[in-house]
């Protein structure tokens, strides 16, 4: 298939390319630097430097849309939501605007989001059919869903990828926990209570392939692991697995006037389950979180 990618170069999309060059698709990227793709794919990859450099006579039979800037890569000033709006909403609506106007659409579109649509739920159980709470990341999450869900209305094929924390050595998360962890400076965040809703950038790749071919699917996918956890059972685990102890706490005030509006991405609970990816007979290979952690930082099983 010709598939579209936007974000073909961060943490996920960059490691989910490979797996479509070996499945044979022809892949265009789009990205700011177009010649690093050309070099990194030694040519097999098409790379444009913007999407006002596709034209109506661009054909395509999958658009896979998962750009934005990292969300908690930089304070949530003023400045730093509009570029979080403008690299997912705006990004994605410009997309949808293209599609009007080709000559030929694609059959599907799948389109990044978070569980962060869910707002701050305590413990209640989560699936793609509950309501949420309104917050700043429901608000992002909602238009950036509603932009990718106005392709349904040119006949195309809409999956939207309601995405939670992706565990992966080289990215995400887990990169930067590492060397916090391995100085013996890890702890719980907040009270530790907080629900941790995950899934293994394994388990994410096999589930994008499973919604890609699978054309009767479309809708909303939560992509968590079927057992999440607390933060405190995370942190737990994780220390456990690298020999060290996390014996610190970050007390919520404390996170609150470092971070501001931005501290609700480590101390918001969110208890989700992957239900229509279950029923759709999805098969998680790491839905256990020690077991995740050991293969995605590639340690040695013990007894």
């Amino acid at each position: 298939m010709r598939i579209l990618v936007t974000g073909g170069t961060g943490f996920l999309g960059s490691h989910l390319c490979p797996l479509l060059l070996a499945e044979n698709h022809q892949l265009t990227l789009i990205s700011r630097q177009p010649q690093t793709v050309f070099t990194r794919y030694t040519g097999k990859v098409r790379a444009l430097k913007r999407l006002a450099d596709l034209t109506i006579d661009d054909e395509f039979d999958v658009i896979i849309n998962l750009a934005g800037e990292g969300i908690a890569d930089k304070p949530w000033t003023p400045q730093r939501k509009l570029e979080l709006q403008t690299s997912r909403v705006n990004l994605t609506e410009e997309l949808v605007d293209w599609l009007r106007r080709v000559r030929r659409v694609p059959h599907t579109f799948i389109s990044g989001s978070a569980i962060g649509w869910y707002g701050h739920q305590g413990e209640t159980i989560l699936d793609e059919d509950s309501f949420y709470q309104e917050d700043y990341v429901h608000q992002l999450c909602h238009d950036w869903e509603q932009a990718a869900l106005c392709a349904e209305s040119l006949g195309i094929r809409v999956c939207i990828l309601r995405t939670g924390v992706v565990l992966g050595r080289h990215g995400g998360m887990l990169k930067r926990l590492l060397p916090v962890f391995s100085l013996f400076l890890g702890g719980r965040l907040g009270s530790g209570q907080q629900w941790l809703s995950w899934i293994s950038l394994s388990d994410f790749l096999s589930a994008v392939l499973f919604l890609l071919h699978n054309p009767a699917l479309k809708g909303v996918f939560n992509l968590t692991a079927p057992q999440p956890v607390t933060n405190a059972d995370f942190t737990q685990t994780l220390a456990e697995l690298l020999g060290r102890k996390a014996f610190l706490h970050m007390p919520s005030t404390l996170l609150k006037l470092l971070l501001g509006e931005m501290s609700a991405i480590l101390l918001d609970s969110q208890r989700v389950l992957p239900s229509r990816l279950l029923n759709a007979g999805f098969h998680f290979k790491t839905p256990n979180l020690k077991q995740a952690l050991i293969q995605e930082l590639k340690l040695k099983q013990t007894a």
